[in-house]
């Protein structure tokens, strides 16, 4: 089968093609991501009214660009699939009222793609990993820790409990005035910094409830920074070096407590699987390693670039739900919440 993906929740316009075969192999024909950030890089983060805006712009030249580097008449596809939610409502609308129109025009099925399933399916593409296993998602706005036993079954077994680490990342960064996203330049400069030179809180370490926490951090490093000001090129470089140290350190302590817990919700996880935008940081990368050296665990980190927001990622979730025969009306809602878990939304915790 063929399966439009559109993406538009944060600040990413992106369109795809992903085709299942018979077999289960997946194959992206196309993905095609149209980046905001040097709209946003002004504010230090995204506006919400700009990505919206940015999305009706540049949202129909990027699926005809899709189609077209897919080789796939548009009429040859089988479903259409857009994220439906969780994301900025403006940008969400875009998308899905987007996907709306071409399914009816179309006559294909409609696929209201969770943005955060999206993640946690995409090793099913790329790898072909087998349920269940333990998924650490981290990005600008989500940071969890959710146990995937099967599709839509999903628990989710730790969140933080305020900033998310792709958030720290970008707000250390302004703190710091390096430029915007700040995930990359933090560990840029932190290439040339003494990661001991700071003594940064890890927050939450030891704690066996795998949540995470980051405002703490965030705050050390402030105080730091204006202890030492002004502050130097090297400063900065020591600052981000520490300040990543510690997020490491806590990452690989939160995922060693999500393990555990994963074991009395779902048994022996197949693998981890590492996905969202900070899975992009090679430190982080090397410390998860580690811990799946040490718990005898296989690590999966997707290709970068269905790591980020994409296209692809919507797609295929969209063709795994149509194969399960779910698919959606022309009535579903844009949600700019959607929890991937619905008994720990509805328990009150941070989604």
């Amino acid at each position: 089968m063929l399966v439009l993906g559109i993406e538009t929740t944060c600040d990413e316009t992106a369109a795809a093609v992903v085709r299942l075969d018979a077999d289960g192999e997946g194959s992206v024909l196309s993905n095609v991501v149209l980046s905001q950030v040097a709209e946003h890089a002004a504010y230090g983060g995204v506006v919400p009214e700009i990505a919206a805006r940015a999305h009706v712009e540049a949202l129909d030249h990027i699926i005809e660009r899709a189609l077209a580097e897919a080789k796939t008449p548009i009429r040859a596809l089988d479903a259409v699939a857009a994220a439906a939610g969780p994301g900025l409502i403006g940008g969400v609308i875009v998308g899905l009222t987007t996907a709306k129109a071409l399914a009816l025009v179309l006559g294909k099925p409609l696929i209201a793609v969770n943005h955060l399933e999206a993640h946690a399916l995409t090793p099913r593409l790329t790898d072909r990993v087998p349920f269940p296993y333990l998924l650490l998602l981290a990005s600008g706005g989500h940071t969890q820790l959710v146990a995937v036993r099967g599709l839509g079954d999903y628990v989710r077994l730790g969140t933080t409990i305020d900033d998310a680490i792709g958030e720290a990342f970008d707000k250390t960064a302004k703190l710091l005035s390096l430029p915007y996203p700040g995930g990359p330049a933090v560990e840029q400069a932190a290439l040339a910094g003494d990661p001991l030179r700071f003594s940064f809180p890890r927050p939450m370490q030891g704690r066996p409830e795998p949540n995470f926490s980051l405002s703490g951090l965030k705050t050390a490093v402030r105080i730091e920074a204006s202890r030492i000001a002004p502050v130097t090129d090297q400063d900065v470089a020591d600052l981000c070096a520490s300040f990543q140290a510690a997020v490491v350190d806590m990452i690989v302590d939160r995922t060693r407590a999500g393990l555990r817990r994963f074991r009395d919700v779902a048994g022996q996880p197949s693998c981890l699987v590492v996905a969202g935008g900070v899975a992009a940081n090679h430190a982080i990368r090397r410390g998860l390693q580690r811990l799946g050296a040490e718990a005898g665990l296989r690590i999966v980190t997707p290709p970068q670039a269905l790591c980020t927001d994409n296209g692809a990622m919507i797609a295929w979730a969209g063709a795994e739900r149509l194969l399960a025969g779910l698919t959606d009306g022309l009535d579903t809602s844009p949600r700019a919440r959607w929890a991937l878990d619905p008994t720990a939304a509805a328990a009150g915790k941070k989604a």
